[in-house]
């Protein structure tokens, strides 16, 4: 499935798919979604341009190596526990704070940092799956 359509339209779909999963995680604390779906479709995503463009273009448009995003996607998430246990709270008990940026209040919490690093774990595993598959059916 190699044809001119689908090598023209992957990397927009990829962008798009991008960008549909950063809203998905943004949105997962009051809503469905999160950082496990919205990892998922950012894999796909990448799956996806791999498939059109071949994966040396997926790897440089990833900057670092798949597993090295999922590693420290796991070393954020591990932070936002420890963030609870030095507050003299319970494990995992989320934290908030409340700092002032241009002029608005922006809450920020713990709970989202564990999320951004689920999202990175699944994002960096999969992708490293996807692009493992698709260097081996390439040979």
């Amino acid at each position: 499935m190699n044809t001119l359509i689908f090598r023209t339209a992957a990397p927009f779909l990829t962008a798009l798919m991008l960008l549909f999963s950063v809203f998905v995680l943004l949105r997962g604390h009051n809503e469905p979604g999160g950082g496990f779906i919205g990892g998922l479709i950012a894999a796909s995503g990448f799956a996806i341009y791999g498939i059109a463009c071949g994966v040396t273009a997926v790897r440089r448009a990833l900057v670092f190596h798949p597993l090295a995003v999922a590693g420290f996607g796991l070393l954020a998430s591990t932070a936002a526990g420890l963030l609870s246990i030095f507050s003299g709270v319970p494990f995992m008990t989320g934290l908030w704070i409340y700092p002032h940026l241009l002029g608005v209040e922006v809450p920020l919490s713990s709970v989202m940092l564990f999320d951004i690093g689920v999202y990175l774990v699944v994002l960096g595993a999969f992708t490293s799956i996807a692009l493992a598959l698709e260097e081996r059916e390439g040979e």
